[in-house]
């Protein structure tokens, strides 16, 4: 049976070149990087030469480059990072109710140790309100963090403009670039983002690899101990192999994004128009062009989405309910909550998310076993549905 994979916002890929290029610090070059002999400065020599590739990427400096094991890691550094770190200036934190949980859970950490937390409001395609931030704001406000691209709809939040209000009320602003990174030219200094974070997997990487992009004006303080690894802001042994796979990956990313956004949006259209012009009742959520075409969030009408992807999953395609995070959860996404769905359309979305490899063969194969699942599962719960009622209608009588 053909498999189709169809979730690239949950991960992508490990690039054959990415591989290669981790090869000697899986092999030959395996000191630890905080060792002083002469192993130990090839692998930290093979940090820095990463340091540096990734810093060319964004415009940063070197040095305000740390690595991190996950995009979710590097999330949690940043907030509670810089709220311990700035506390003296305030305790107020700004952020949007679609964050990824690891945004949100680190602020909830934050809510039980004192610090208060807005939690802004998104319109039915995931943007925020400028003028509710703008009234959000007060002189206790130390940190806003708004995501760059939401991992379930894709939507692309106007990053310069938030982050220039930010900097004109002397507050520090953090974004979770881990989706937008590598489909968009991201500027740090232009932009004025004060703190970001990028991770591997999403970029043909490694897993266990991420970035905290940290200006060195922003005070930040560590969350794990240990020595004096990334200039004491984050304790533990370096991943070397997974540092360097993850600079070739951005380095790759940013050689080959023009022509890889320009495939994603073709392919994007294209799936999205058999989809709805080949299966009824179903609705494209954040249906704007303000968004990452590669990730399609899709409600079936009358259908269960997790039931979808478990029967996709037996025919061959892997897609999933949300975010990869909560994927075990049978919770409603709070996403979809945030933009407004109804508790049922909320759980009959899916997320379809395309990357570079998959070719149109494949689209069209997907979309004849999406087409089947969701008439046999609507059939189900017809057929289903109506005997439940026929047998509360006999005990009614």
């Amino acid at each position: 049976m053909e498999r189709i994979y169809l979730d690239n916002a949950s991960t992508t890929t490990l690039s054959p070149e990415v591989l290669n290029a981790m090869m000697p610090a899986l092999t030959s070059v395996y000191g630890n990087s905080a060792s002083i002999h002469s192993f130990g400065r090839e692998a930290s020599n093979l940090i820095d030469q990463s340091r540096d590739t990734i810093a060319k990427t964004i415009n940063a400096k070197s040095n305000e480059i740390y690595f991190t094991s996950s995009g979710s890691e590097a999330n949690s550094m940043a907030i509670i990072g810089i709220a311990n770190a700035n506390r003296s200036r305030g305790n107020h934190i700004i952020t949007s109710k679609i964050e990824h949980e690891s945004v949100l859970n680190a602020c909830k950490y934050l809510e039980k140790n004192g610090f208060q937390v807005t939690y802004l409001d998104v319109d039915s395609n995931g943007l925020i309100n400028f003028t509710e931030l703008l009234h959000a704001i007060n002189a206790n406000t130390i940190l806003i963090s708004i995501m760059s691209a939401n991992n379930e709809l894709g939507t692309i939040q106007f990053i310069k403009a938030i982050a220039q209000t930010a900097r004109e009320k002397n507050i520090i602003f953090h974004t979770d670039a881990v989706q937008l990174y590598g489909h968009m030219d991201i500027d740090v200094v232009d932009m004025g983002i004060d703190v970001m974070t990028i991770s591997g997997h999403k970029i043909n990487g490694p897993k266990g690899s991420a970035v905290l992009y940290v200006n060195n004006n922003v005070k930040i303080d560590p969350i794990i101990f240990g020595g004096n690894q990334e200039r004491n802001k984050r304790g533990g042994t370096c991943n070397t192999a997974g540092i360097v796979g993850l600079a070739k990956a951005c380095e790759i990313a940013m050689r080959d994004m023009k022509s890889n956004n320009h495939k994603l949006r073709l392919l994007s259209e294209y799936f999205v128009s058999k989809l709805t012009s080949e299966i009824d009742h179903v609705i494209i959520n954040a249906n704007t062009r303000q968004k990452l075409p590669q990730i399609i969030s899709a409600t079936f009408v009358g259908v269960d989405g997790e039931s979808l992807v478990t029967k996709l999953d037996i025919n061959g395609v892997a897609v999933s309910t949300g975010s990869a995070c909560t994927s075990n959860s049978l919770t409603v996404s709070h996403v979809m909550k945030a933009i407004g769905l109804s508790n049922d359309n909320a759980r009959s979305t899916i997320r379809i998310s395309l990357g570079k490899n998959n070719s149109y063969e494949e689209l069209d194969n997907a979309i004849a076993i999406i087409k089947k699942s969701v008439s046999e599962l609507r059939e189900y719960s017809s057929t289903y549905g109506a005997k439940i009622r026929k047998r509360k209608g006999d005990r009614d009588v």
